[in-house]
């Protein structure tokens, strides 16, 4: 097993070419495909070296066009007047009002607690109208309650477990289960449409 080559040994130099119609190549371009140095692999890890070399400039361009974004948003957000931030925090105070002591660090450092209540704002709005469509839609409770749901459900299992080697007898209860989900989803939709 072991004595023996995977591959045969090459039987000639030469390149034969089988085909239906006669094809004639130029011994120059002959000469020059036996004399390439060039391998399969060689091509393969340039290949693999250009598709790299390609993917790492378009990171770099898309990183760049990110942090100039980055930085425009963030001057845009720094320059426009916060009148909500004023409003609902009475006792904040401007960079321009803070002491003198702090000079330029503190500036900055302002305007990035000015930045935070920004989006501590922007997330306590989504929080509450999220709350808010909650409270509108409580519409598993109402599937909880219902008794009729409980008991046709409660039937299946039942009936699911006498029968565990016969489950097709139990299309019944099956049926009467999807006319109790039918009927509750028709009240659901009249509800939503009204």
């Amino acid at each position: 097993m072991g004595q023996n080559p995977s591959k045969p040994p090459p039987s000639s130099t030469q390149h034969v070419f089988k085909s239906e119609s006669p094809v004639n190549f130029s011994p120059d371009l002959i000469a020059a495909l036996q004399a390439s140095p060039e391998t399969d692999s060689t091509r393969s890890k340039d290949l693999e070296l250009h598709i790299q070399q390609r993917v790492h400039s378009e990171l770099t361009r898309l990183d760049a066009e990110q942090t100039k974004r980055l930085t425009k948003l963030q001057e845009q957000i720094s320059a426009s007047p916060d009148s909500t931030t004023e409003s609902t925090h009475p006792d904040a105070r401007t960079p321009d009002q803070s002491t003198s002591f702090g000079g330029v660090d503190h500036k900055a450092a302002a305007e990035g607690d000015k930045l935070r209540d920004l989006s501590r704002q922007s997330v306590q709005k989504e929080i509450d109208m999220l709350k808010e469509k909650l409270k509108r839609r409580k519409i598993k409770e109402e599937v909880v309650q219902d008794k009729s749901i409980e008991k046709a459900k409660s039937e299946v299992v039942n009936c699911l477990r006498l029968n565990d080697r016969r489950p097709l007898d139990c299309w019944r209860e099956v049926e009467a289960f999807k006319e109790e989900v039918g009927r509750l989803e028709k009240e659901f939709l009249g509800k939503i449409m009204d």
